[in-house]
């Protein structure tokens, strides 16, 4: 059998698109693709296979990359081995190469302190991604004056996640007061009957603010992914809306006129 590269292969485990790494097959052309590159999970990943991920990211790449859901003895040896990297501990976050501050402004809330870890994850995948991110802490529907007390300061952000275990009820209340998508995610805080968060789960799907969007239990990082998404789309919209505000140059003395010289 031969050992020349089949068409679209290119030596050293690449190809169209893919790089090989034996234990891992990374999709290199997500950036091109969709705007990020690939995110890494890391639970079920040993440090240095996290680390092979990152550098072939980084390479093959020139925005930021993220790894979600790693301790901080992994992250020391990731970051050992990939160096250039920072690592947020509250959001169990490594990010390299993290996009500055952009136009889309993104609100973080959360019914409860209990809900803390999951808003870290999202307000540090937001802010990663160059989201200008406000996080609204304890705002809860048990005292419901005080997100009603927020209301002026969720009203100035494109996209608001909202982020509520036990019944979910924040998600709703906030889908009433804002214009702006909303991102629900629920958490697995709470009694017995809250389920491990499938309580919270069900509410916010049987919202009755339409339109509100719901992610899986206590991802975080869903959250912000899809605001990601819905503020890049703004991000167009609005440069649409601009390019047909400006006015269209004065068109040269004579021209379309038809008159002849």
């Amino acid at each position: 059998m031969s050992d020349t590269p089949t068409p679209g292969t290119r030596a050293g485990g690449e190809t169209a698109g893919v790089l090989d790494l034996g234990f891992a097959r990374v999709d290199i052309a997500r950036q091109a693709r969709q705007g990020l590159a690939e995110v890494v999970y890391g639970p079920g990943k040993r440090p240095e296979e996290i680390a092979a991920v990152v550098t072939g990211l980084l390479d093959a790449n020139t925005g930021p990359v993220l790894v979600t859901r790693v301790d901080a003895e992994a992250a020391g040896t990731v970051l050992a081995a990939a160096p250039g990297g920072t690592y947020d501990p509250a959001a169990r976050l490594l990010s390299w190469r993290p996009a500055g501050p952009g136009p889309i402004r993104a609100a973080v809330v959360t019914a409860g302190t209990s809900d803390g870890p999951v808003a870290a994850e999202a307000a540090g995948v937001a802010a990663a991604l160059g989201m200008r991110v406000t996080e609204i802490r304890d705002v809860g529907v048990a005292g419901i004056h005080r997100v009603l007390a927020a209301a002026p300061d969720l009203r100035t952000a494109d996209v608001v996640i909202v982020i509520a275990g036990m019944e979910g009820a924040l998600a709703s209340v906030v889908g009433g007061l804002v214009e702006a998508p909303v991102v629900a995610v629920p958490t697995s805080v709470g009694y017995g009957a809250a389920l491990e968060g499938v309580t919270a789960l069900l509410a916010m799907l049987t919202s009755c603010a339409a339109g509100v969007t719901v992610v899986n239990i206590d991802s975080g990082f869903g959250a912000a992914m899809a605001a990601h998404r819905l503020g890049r789309a703004i991000t167009r919209a609005r440069a649409g809306a601009v390019a047909r505000t400006e006015p269209e140059p004065a068109p040269e003395p004579g021209a379309g006129s038809g008159a002849r010289p």
